[in-house]
């Protein structure tokens, strides 16, 4: 059984206001009839260029955006249909990884208390125990214990993203959503935190949705490869058969477009 199953989902957004004023009509269909799944286990790498759709595709399937029309289930069990209680009980599985490590952290809140949070919420445990908790995720994401009584903004960006990805660790989830993870920082810091994500599956058995716009790093870490353009699916396969033989002319200009780098 896949754990992800999307079925035929739509997400319409009606046009607001017009530059010239009064209400602009019609629609915009950010997600337009996709249908994917995707395996225990495995990366399916989500790429096209910004504005097709795979973001706001993300966020539907964590229900963090609801959908217009369509299907969704999760490890057999019907995110769309699930009340306030399963669905909380649904999202210990299911956590994202923000394409912006600045935006994404509370500047107020210490690096302890950011990655303590789910925690909270969502476990009763006591304070030794989540202090040791927080501890394990700091160092299981390359970084050292005492780095979680600083703030957010002590650090470099590559470090923020690593307290992001500890913070969507910390319910032992089965699957992530990550969200352009790289697209904010360097090329050099986001092949590390690549190479963090594929070490982290091995070691904890994750899945994940991987959005980017860049087709070499979803090559690096996708088994299989999903290519979007302007809210659908164009053409979906194993990433070998995706980056060597493409059939769709997007996939070829997306391949075409970007250089190779090395990880």
């Amino acid at each position: 059984m896949s754990l992800i199953d999307v079925r035929n989902l739509i997400k319409v957004y009606p046009l607001g206001e017009s530059v010239f004023g009064g209400r602009a009509h019609g629609e915009v269909r950010a997600v337009d009839d996709v249908s994917l799944t995707i395996e225990p286990g495995e990366t399916l790498g989500l790429v096209g260029e910004s504005g097709s759709g795979k973001s706001t595709l993300g966020r539907l399937i964590l229900r963090l955006v609801e959908p217009t029309a369509g299907s969704i289930r999760f490890d057999g069990h019907d995110v769309l249909a699930a009340g306030r209680g399963e669905l909380s009980r649904l999202r210990r599985d299911m956590q994202i990884i923000f394409q912006d490590p600045f935006g994404s952290l509370d500047p107020r809140l210490r690096v302890n208390d950011v990655i303590a949070e789910p925690l909270l919420i969502h476990e009763s445990l006591g304070t030794e125990t989540r202090r040791t908790r927080v501890a394990e995720l700091l160092r299981a994401v390359g970084m050292d214990e005492s780095a979680g009584r600083r703030f957010p903004h002590e650090f470099s960006g590559g470090q923020r993203q690593r307290i992001g990805i500890a913070r969507a660790l910390a319910l032992h989830p089965k699957f992530i959503v990550a969200d352009e993870p790289v697209s904010a920082l360097d090329v050099s810091v986001g092949a590390q935190i690549v190479n963090l994500l594929a070490q982290l599956q091995r070691e904890f058995g994750l899945t994940y949705l991987f959005i980017s716009h860049s087709m070499p790093v979803v090559r690096y870490l996708a088994t299989r490869i999903a290519v979007m353009y302007r809210g659908h699916i164009v053409e979906t396969g194993p990433t070998a058969q995706i980056t060597e033989e493409p059939q769709h002319p997007y996939t070829r200009s997306l391949l075409e477009a970007t250089p190779e780098i090395s990880m």
